[in-house]
């Protein structure tokens, strides 16, 4: 059972103009709970600080204050306990060309966080577990697949090799920063519906990071609302979706697509 918490989170940028320096707060006193088995959603615009969250949770960047906590312990900066840490967390990126090193196969690409994060396994082991992930995210046959390159993929087959990548190293959180954007429409929702998938059979805590209202209140448990770098509204997805109560919320759920009130107002 694993439990990602972030207390009083916060990330300051220091920008310089000429002999000028400004400090930028991107990340304002935020505050997650991610429980295995549960999706939260984070939602918001450009800018309004989801990826510095994203960024602060993989370790990529420290926090100017504030504290994240893994099963409740302190996120260690060097030595075993972050190699757990980085273990356990693990990211899907928002590009899967830009993130997936195109001189180097599927195989390699999965074959190398298995090996990192488990040193004791054998050649023959890892081979089978790059077939056995290849598998699970319905990339077929495996073995073909494997040995293609990114640019030989398409899109959705490139995210889902991510995702995979993500899985090898067995982790209990995902961390998932805008998985779709960059996706056709035609193939997004087979995407979530494979995240929504293994979030379930893995007892994943899963963080959907995205700016899409819609896609948030069906894909996760709760959402919560950003904008300029703190939350300002969180809840159930429906009653965040439905009763909104923040301004901001309420402008983004009028923006999202709702088929169902565009038959209504034709109906008039």
């Amino acid at each position: 059972m694993t439990t990602l918490e972030v207390r009083g989170l916060r990330k300051d940028y220091l920008l310089r103009h000429g002999f000028r320096t400004q400090k930028v707060r991107a990340v304002d006193d935020v505050n997650i709970t991610l429980d295995h088995g549960r999706t939260v959603a984070l939602v918001g615009q450009s800018g309004s600080g989801k990826s510095t969250i994203a960024k602060l949770l993989l370790q990529l960047e420290r926090p100017t204050a504030g504290q994240i906590l893994l099963d409740g312990e302190p996120v260690p900066r060097r030595g075993p306990g972050l190699a757990r840490y980085r273990r356990t967390v693990q990211m899907v990126f928002q590009d899967p060309f830009a993130s997936l090193n195109p001189y180097h196969t599927v195989e390699h690409h999965l074959a190398r966080p298995i090996r990192l994060h488990h040193p004791q396994m054998s050649d023959k082991e890892v081979r089978a577990r790059v077939l056995q992930l290849l598998e699970r995210v319905r990339l077929t046959p495996a073995d073909v697949v494997a040995r293609r390159r990114p640019h030989e993929l398409s899109g959705g087959q490139r995210q889902r090799v991510a995702i995979a990548r993500a899985l090898a190293p067995e982790p209990g959180v995902l961390i998932a920063d805008e998985p779709v954007s960059m996706l056709d429409v035609s193939i997004r929702l087979g995407v979530l519906n494979l995240l929504a998938t293994l979030q379930r059979e893995e007892d994943l805590g899963v963080l959907y990071i995205t700016h899409d209202l819609a896609t948030a209140r069906h894909f996760s448990d709760e959402i919560l609302v950003m904008y300029q770098g703190r939350i300002v509204e969180r809840g159930p997805a429906d009653e965040v979706i439905l009763n909104p109560q923040n301004p901001y919320t309420k402008t983004l759920a009028e923006a999202a697509p709702n088929p169902e009130r565009r038959l209504n107002e034709l109906r008039r």
